[in-house]
């Protein structure tokens, strides 16, 4: 069974091998690949050989085009600060929509224009030429909060969902039609479109269901419309939310290790994919390859079928090879019994 083929029939639910695994690798890939990152997320071209070198080290079911959160930004024309070994951001103290006036004067950028999202085509180009369809390629944009925080600063932004929630909405729609429009432009050359919304988890339960959530809703739905699947992604804890999203029909929800696993298996149902919880630091970091293994077991039997092996956000920079054997050597191992 190709790797492909393993994460389609987890995606709906039938019999596999062993079960799938895909782990977020961006700062681990560059490591192993010995670039320094900021070169990584600058350059399609060495994206590419890091995420080939570490799925082919250790056997990982997917290759990502995930990389940093400011590639839409940047296209945008926000100020980005560059780091030699990190990823890049927003200049803090110098957003591109410093007043609510200027977003009527923000267009939309082309993704196909040369610049950041570019890259990430290119990027995806290569990867699918060398998956050759037998390993999935995960393609990646921003959530609509998450592209928002870039363009308008974190701070801001939360703010702004209080004190002028009608206008928070207009950037939010803004960034979903972005973000769809990156989405198509990758679409051609992926299996699977992760949407990455972190900001959302600090978002309590009315705020995010009545402001977020449809453009969220909106965008899973367009990147359907494309012929894929969608794997959301929202770092931290997102319990409260789960009930919102459980209304999204995702087919994949990585679960940080801030939230409860076995909680979102109840409220968002037996179809949805469920990948994490283990904890990057404390056990892939800092732990040993038993205490890896003993950890998604018990992921494993917090989550139930269908499940994907990885942790709750990316795999450390630093995080030991042989911690990184163990979580693949466990999903080998680990065949659902359907």
């Amino acid at each position: 069974m190709t790797a492909a083929e393993r994460m389609t029939r987890t995606l709906n639910g039938a019999s596999v091998d062993h079960l799938c695994a895909q782990p977020i690798t961006m700062t681990f890939a560059a490591r192993h690949a010995g670039v320094p990152y900021g070169l990584y997320c600058r350059d399609w071209r060495v994206l590419v050989r890091a995420q080939t070198l570490v799925a082919a080290r250790f056997g990982i079911d997917m290759l990502s085009l995930c990389s940093d959160p400011v590639r839409e930004a940047a296209d945008c024309g926000a100020p980005i600060v560059w780091f030699e070994d990190q990823p890049p951001s927003h200049h803090p103290d110098s957003v591109l929509l410093a007043e609510r006036a200027d977003l009527a004067h923000l267009r939309l950028p082309d993704p196909l224009g040369g610049g950041r999202m570019h890259d990430r085509v290119l990027a995806a180009q290569a990867l699918k030429e060398i998956s050759a369809g037998e390993v999935p390629v995960l393609g990646w944009i921003e959530g609509p909060l998450a592209a928002a925080a870039q363009l308008r600063g974190l701070h801001n932004v939360l703010l702004d969902l209080v004190d002028d929630p009608a206008w928070a909405g207009e950037l939010l729609d803004f960034t979903c039609e972005m973000e769809l429009a990156f989405a198509a432009a990758q679409a051609p050359y992926v299996d699977i479109m992760g949407i990455g919304d972190a900001a959302c988890s600090l978002l309590g339960p009315a705020v995010y269901e009545e402001v977020i959530l449809p453009r969220q809703a909106r965008l899973v739905g367009g990147v359907q419309a494309l012929g894929l699947p969608v794997r959301l992604h929202i770092c931290g804890r997102t319990d409260q939310l789960f009930p919102g999203i459980s209304t999204l029909g995702v087919e994949m929800m990585d679960v940080d290790a801030a939230a409860d696993l076995s909680l979102a298996r109840r409220t968002l149902g037996p179809r949805v994919a469920l990948l994490g919880n283990c904890d990057p630091v404390s056990v892939l970091l800092e732990g040993t390859p038993s205490a890896v293994r003993a950890a998604f077991e018990q992921c494993w039997s917090d989550a139930g079928w269908p499940f994907v092996v990885g942790p709750g956000c990316e795999v450390p920079p630093d995080a030991p090879a042989e911690n990184v054997q163990a979580m693949m050597d466990f999903a080998r191992q680990t065949a659902p019994g359907l």
